[in-house]
């Protein structure tokens, strides 16, 4: 891989990743965190959250990337 080619690898990382804080910031995401099967106990001042299936999407969702990814180079 060349030296043009990471740096576009990073760049388009980069404006991933302000794209998905831009939806993020605006209330896009607001769903996220509260699927069902998530955890989340609240008693009193103490409160647990343990985001399962989420983090399952973020899995899946990372490991079909990077599959597309290492298929083009």
């Amino acid at each position: 891989m060349s030296r043009s080619e990471v740096g576009r690898l990073i760049v388009g990382v980069g404006a991933f990743l302000v794209l998905v804080g831009l939806v993020a910031w605006a209330g896009g995401l607001d769903w996220f965190g509260r699927l069902p099967g998530d955890i989340r106990i609240e008693r009193g001042t103490v409160r647990v959250y343990v985001p399962v299936v989420s983090m399952l999407l973020i899995s899946i969702a990372l490991s079909l990337l990077l599959s597309v990814v290492r298929r083009l180079l």
